[in-house]
């Protein structure tokens, strides 16, 4: 399979490979298409009336960026397919700690899904923080996840949403040394 990497081209990976993108951002007029799944950014979800939001309820994701609260859109968790949450440069790891809020904390069981700047050394983490899918336009990150390279470090001392290995409890932190 080629891999187009082409400025401004993405492609949707998950841990099970490369998915079609259902997804398409929302008009920026903010008027919500009349078919289709779309992401709308979460002040323009935010906005709307009830009835509204629950007449898109099975075909409206939210964007979320870095600096954006995520508690107006805790009443709706059990409503939205997908919430993609944004990664605008490497350096900005803010999405990472709502990521496993929403997972963890407050249950969240739909679509998880890292947006933006995505390079192969965070493959492994967003997997482990809770993400179900990225969607990549590096170049690099593309040819090597292609390949069947995700990268990453493979041994951590912290638990996370998916732990590395399934029954690891990390009970061995607090073993007496022999």
């Amino acid at each position: 399979m080629s891999v187009p990497v082409e400025n401004g081209q993405s492609r949707i990976w998950s841990p099970n490979g490369f998915l079609d993108n259902d997804w398409v951002p929302a008009p920026a007029d903010r008027a919500v298409p009349d078919t289709g799944n779309f992401i709308l950014p979460l002040s323009g979800y935010a906005a709307l009336s009830e009835p509204d939001r629950s007449a898109i309820a099975t075909r409206a994701g939210v964007a979320v960026e870095p600096g954006d609260d995520i508690s107006p859109l805790l009443p709706y968790l059990d409503q939205l397919p997908l919430i993609a949450l944004s990664f605008p440069a490497f350096s900005d790891g803010r999405n990472y700690s709502k990521a496993f809020l929403l997972r963890d904390r407050y249950g969240y069981g739909s679509i998880l899904r890292a947006t933006g700047e995505i390079l192969i050394d965070q493959v492994e983490l967003l997997i482990r923080v809770g993400f179900d899918q990225l969607e990549i336009s590096h170049g690099t990150t593309l040819r090597r996840l292609d390949a069947g390279r995700s990268g990453g470090v493979r041994k951590y001392t912290q638990p996370a949403q998916r732990a590395e290995n399934p029954s690891e409890t990390y009970s061995w932190r607090r073993l007496p040394a022999a």
